[in-house]
């Protein structure tokens, strides 16, 4: 009995202290949370775009395009789902709305996500889970005591999510060639022969 309770304690301590803490994300001049990177490129600009349009558009059920301007800026809006477990069940417990910006330059291209808004959701009469209102909660916003953990774990889920979206779209941008469409097929048709 010792043994046992010895080993649970042990596994409950080991699960704790391989947690990795995850950085939050660092507030603007303005006040929001953004996530904002630099990075040096030798890809050109317009394929540099190519390739964003592209993983926009294999991503969209998390992102979408809202505007390509003729400069260099492209703004998309995204969307997370906030998972809140309960040992083994898990749920979604709202939403958190965010800004995409993308920005191309000489040599390098920097993107930044901002305006973080948290969306609650609640139970219809179908049990599904739905956005309770439609008006966003900025996460910059205190929240009151009784909420204030649950806020932090907010903070800390896109945090972890703005930094895996940054990885996943270097990575995209530098690995993945966007094909050339092929010529269409010139048919030939003759009465002869």
């Amino acid at each position: 009995m010792k043994y046992l309770l010895f080993l649970c304690f042990l596994m409950i301590f080991a699960q704790y202290s391989w947690a990795q803490d995850v950085v939050l994300l660092p507030k603007d001049e303005t006040g929001k949370y953004t996530y904002y990177e630099v990075v040096k490129s030798t890809i050109k600009d317009d394929s540099l775009k190519m390739r964003l349009l592209s993983f926009l558009a294999n991503n969209r059920k998390e992102i979408k395009l809202r505007t390509t301007s003729d400069g260099k800026l492209i703004t998309a809006n995204g969307k997370l789902i906030i998972q809140k477990s309960l040992a083994v069940i898990s749920h979604p417990s709202g939403e958190i709305n965010y800004q995409f910006n993308f920005e191309t330059g000489d040599g390098k291209y920097r993107f930044w996500l901002t305006d973080f808004e948290f969306i609650p959701y609640q139970k219809d009469r179908y049990g599904n889970f739905v956005p309770s209102t439609t008006v966003g909660i900025p996460l910059e916003k205190e929240p009151k005591k009784s909420a204030a953990d649950q806020w932090q774990d907010y903070l800390q889920q896109s945090s972890a999510y703005a930094a895996n979206f940054a990885v996943r779209l270097k990575d995209y941008l530098i690995n993945k060639a966007i094909p050339l469409p092929s010529p269409a097929e010139k048919k030939v048709i003759s009465k002869t022969w």
